[in-house]
């Protein structure tokens, strides 16, 4: 039976750090489902359409990754795709304990769920998607923090 992971996240915008978490992720499992969270309360750059269709355009040629969104619980929509596992990201020692706490939470919610912890490459190790858009808004270099596709929409939406 293929294993399948999600990784979930709010995607605004994918950074190459995302790109390098599932693409190593697919070492250990058949398929990834990107899952895009849609959260009413979280104001975003991008909305839930351009931020799927930056992440397919990003990731299309990449085989084994499917792009979703979803609103709830992470457990619920793991079980609804039928994943096991979960990928998230650690950049430093202070993600460690909130992503500790989403994993045994996730696993109380649903049994059969496990939290794998990758580290991004460390070349990355310092990038987020809140960085990046901070560079970007200030006409900042961040050609090698994103796809030329994430790039060109970041300038877009700074006009600049």
């Amino acid at each position: 039976m293929p294993r399948t992971a999600i990784y979930p996240g709010s995607f605004d915008p994918i950074t190459r750090g995302h790109e390098d978490l599932i693409e190593r992720s697919l070492r250990f499992v058949d398929r990834v489902v990107v899952a895009v969270a849609v959260n009413p309360g979280k104001q975003y750059l991008f909305s839930v359409a351009e931020r799927m269709d930056l992440l397919a355009e990003v990731l299309g040629g990449v085989e084994g990754v499917d792009v979703r969104s979803f609103e709830g619980l992470s457990a619920d929509f793991a079980r609804d795709v039928g994943a096991e596992i979960v990928v998230r990201g650690l950049r430093a020692i202070s993600d460690f304990e909130y992503e500790s706490q989403m994993a045994l939470m996730n696993r109380r919610l649903n049994q059969r769920l496990e939290t794998v912890f990758l580290v991004p490459a460390l070349h990355l190790t310092y990038l987020s998607s809140s960085l990046v858009k901070e560079v970007a808004q200030f006409g900042g270099d961040i050609d090698e923090f994103v796809h030329p596709s994430v790039g060109a929409a970041l300038k877009e939406k700074y006009g600049s």
